[in-house]
């Protein structure tokens, strides 16, 4: 039975001793039913909340609410652009604790009526993107929950372990969600500081036309995790969401990960599973029976749609199928020079007088602007008395040697002259072609700079 205002206004003075009570009235939060609430007025002029759990299973709620408001440190409240309840004191332990805070005024808007655009909207973003600014080391230190990117993905895991055996889930959902906790990609996040299950009831507005964020409540579920939990609303507000997660990415102290709100909306859906787990370990069909209701109108509705949209491969996926490419001996190739007149010292000639060509091509040309005109360059004629002298020098050589050698060997000598001969005479040939070539390059390094 839900305590009346009178009897919570004694529990005031059990938690705050020497306190008096002037006056009480009743307190609706949106608490669906978690705690009774009132908030009484005190001789000194002060406003207070009192709040009781409603049962044992909202007892932990309750207790959890008033350790994360004594993390909240004056230091934490200062990084805040808004007010964060204060515990005056609390009393009692389990389904008899009382919890007494400051009363924070303001109105509170639940997500299905949050108007869009930029004001009230972007404001409750940007306060959500400052809670996730906060240091986790205020939740460490206090021993509350931390959960790691793995370590959100297996609490999911589980969760869904858990409504696959109730055998009362569709299986066009099971296989949606198990698809997305097996992509890599949609955990992919850094741990933030959260609330755990704020929504937009949770912040307190200002009752002026500033559209302000001036207080926020519902503080129990404070932890290091997913950032997407404090997000999973907007499902609830349509027209909004756009200009929430505007504000939300305005003013982020990080760049959200790209599949932020994808994990959101799949937290959201979660929220009837959960609902449905509930009843089952309550033993209360009727809540079994809502939750299957609401997972078979949430099946028809997303049927054919994925959570993480299918992206393009990548490196990663194209090298997957590197094992289906047939393999092939590859084709073999003569590499060897295709020609009798190969000589080394002719080939050095030709690749220096290239490398001369290019660089005077390339060289800057300093004229009446400031360039130089290029000199004239001019071949001079090229003297090849001298290739006949060396030619009769070398006849005379081998006179001398054909006379000595045995007369088996004469007709090898001839030949090997023979050849000799035709050697010097392609030679020669190569050596004249290269020299014309070289001596052409004047006249192609003019024309390339003649602009």
């Amino acid at each position: 039975m839900a305590r009346s205002p009178l009897t919570l206004a004694a529990s005031v003075t059990a938690a705050l001793p020497g306190a008096g009570v002037v006056g009480v009235g009743l307190l609706t939060e949106n608490g669906a039913g978690r705690f009774d609430s009132a908030v009484a007025r005190l001789d000194d002029g002060r406003e207070v909340v009192v709040r009781t759990p409603a049962d044992d299973d909202s007892a932990s709620d309750l207790a959890a609410e008033s350790r994360a408001l004594h993390a909240l440190t004056p230091g934490v409240r200062a990084l805040l652009p808004f007010r964060v309840p204060e515990v005056l004191g609390e009393a009692g332990s389990g389904a008899a604790r009382v919890l007494v805070v400051d009363r924070l005024h303001g109105y509170r808007v639940d997500p299905a009526h949050l108007p869009k655009g930029s004001g009230f909207a972007t404001a409750i973003g940007s306060a959500l993107a400052a809670v996730h600014a906060l240091p986790p080391s205020i939740v460490r230190t206090d021993g509350l929950p931390v959960r790691t990117p793995d370590q959100v993905r297996d609490d999911v895991s589980r969760l869904l372990d858990r409504a696959e055996a109730t055998r009362s889930v569709p299986g066009v959902l099971i296989e949606r969600w198990r698809r997305a906790v097996d992509s890599d990609d949609l955990w992919r996040f850094e741990s933030a500081v959260v609330l755990g299950g704020a929504t937009s009831a949770s912040f307190l507005l200002s009752e002026d036309d500033t559209a302000t964020v001036t207080g926020l409540l519902d503080w129990g579920g404070l932890s290091v995790g997913d950032p997407a939990t404090d997000l999973r609303w907007l499902a609830s507000a349509p027209t909004a969401a756009d200009d929430v997660y505007a504000g939300y990415i305005a003013d982020a102290s990080r760049a959200p990960d790209a599949l932020l709100r994808e994990r959101a909306r799949m937290y959201a859906e979660l929220e009837f599973v959960k609902w449905l787990v509930h009843g089952h370990d309550n033993g209360r069909p009727e809540v079994v029976a809502d939750a299957v209701a609401l997972l078979e109108s949430l099946a028809d509705g997303v049927r054919g749609d994925e959570i993480v949209p299918e992206a393009s491969p990548d490196v990663d996926a194209a090298l997957s199928y590197a094992h289906l490419i047939p393999e092939s001996a590859p084709t073999a190739v003569d590499t060897s020079m295709q020609t009798d007149a190969y000589d080394p010292q002719m080939m050095s000639l030709f690749l220096a007088a290239e490398h001369d060509r290019q660089t005077a091509a390339s060289a800057p040309d300093f004229g009446l602007d400031g360039l130089r005109e290029p000199e004239e360059q001019s071949t001079a004629p090229i003297d090849m008395e001298g290739w006949s002298s060396l030619r009769e020098t070398d006849a005379a050589e081998r006179e001398t040697q054909e006379e000595s050698a045995p007369a088996g060997a004469s007709a090898r000598v001839d030949d090997a002259v023979n050849d000799d001969e035709d050697l010097r005479d392609e030679a020669q040939r190569a050596t004249r072609a290269a020299l014309r070539r070289w001596g052409a390059g004047g006249d192609d390094a003019r024309v390339g700079q003649g602009s």
